[in-house]
């Protein structure tokens, strides 16, 4: 295996499917609406001088994320060298050196710091905050089960820092969309966390399966993506967006409900199903619907 595939699956690179969507809404909100009645003609413009400005949000989103997930890869090295379910990463493998993936963590966060430094003043300045929430949920599980919330915190950065990004300012709508994410994803890493609720107890770890049992972790897990849901719906209406905003809806909330139908307390062999390919499809889907229901609402403005 070459190191760059050591590092991509160290990694796990295909699962910034998650939070990619949502900060490509994010960005598209800025350019293409949020900017004011009188800009709108001028989102080809926008692109033709300010295109680079797409790359530097894509580009902070991956560099985060890699240090994030680096971080979290060699502060847990003790405990997934002891569970069986996580042996095979590359640290407790011995693919990677610890001492390697901490360095590529720094260097990450660096290209990160660097990025927001091109992007504007705003987003550079708040780009330590954002590490420290990232990198920072590595160590939530040693005390607290509310670890989960704070994973979906990290990821929820990404609608309202690629609306930053183009604004420069917070707005209504982008925020909603982060509450959606926060829900979402803490949502389905207690699914996750299922599979560890065992491990976790006999090892001093917090998670909400390891505090409150699988039956009713699940039960919070269906809250918090009802709650998700509500939110994307709730900026539905504030966004008065079309048609097929509401159809990427119909898909997401389905995910939301299809992953819930296959995951049960006594039977987690499609916890990997839920997780990945439910909610990937989610994320992408609603994302693609929401940036062409963005582009129709644009094309009907500067076409009455």
């Amino acid at each position: 295996m070459s190191t760059a595939k050591k590092y991509l699956s160290l990694i796990k690179f295909s699962h910034t499917i998650f939070a990619m969507p949502f900060a490509i809404i994010g960005f598209f909100l800025g350019v293409m609406w949020l900017q004011g009645p009188g800009e709108q003609a001028s989102v080809g413009l926008f692109f033709k001088e300010k295109w680079y400005l797409f790359l530097l949000v894509i580009l902070c989103m991956i560099f985060a994320r890699s240090a994030a997930m680096a971080f979290n890869r060699y502060l847990d090295r003790s405990f997934d060298a002891r569970n069986p379910r996580t042996a095979v990463r590359e640290i407790p493998a011995g693919i990677l050196k610890a001492d390697r993936v901490l360095w590529f963590t720094i260097i990450n966060s660096l290209l990160f710091v660097v990025c927001t430094y091109f992007i504007n003043s705003i987003c550079f300045y708040l780009s330590p905050i954002a590490l420290a929430v990232v990198l920072g949920y590595s160590y939530t599980k040693r005390f607290t089960p509310l670890c989960h919330l704070v994973l979906g915190l990290g990821l929820s950065l990404a609608p309202i820092g690629a609306y930053l990004a183009v604004t420069g300012r917070f707005d209504l709508l982008p925020i909603l969309f982060s509450f959606a994410v926060i829900f979402w994803v803490s949502g389905f890493d207690i699914i996750y966390a299922l599979q560890d609720e065992e491990f976790d107890k006999n090892n001093d770890l917090y998670s909400i399966p390891s505090v409150l049992g699988k039956k009713k972790a699940l039960r919070v897990s269906e809250l918090l993506h009802v709650l998700s849901a509500t939110c994307v719906i709730i900026a539905g209406f504030i966004g008065q967006f079309g048609w097929l905003y509401w159809g990427g809806i119909a898909v997401f909330a389905g995910m939301l409900f299809y992953q819930h139908s296959i995951v049960k307390p006594n039977d987690l062999r499609r916890v990997n199903l839920a997780f990945m390919t439910a909610n990937g499809i989610a994320s992408v889907v609603f994302a693609v619907f929401v940036v062409v229901d963005l582009f129709v609402h644009h094309y009907q403005t500067i076409n009455p």
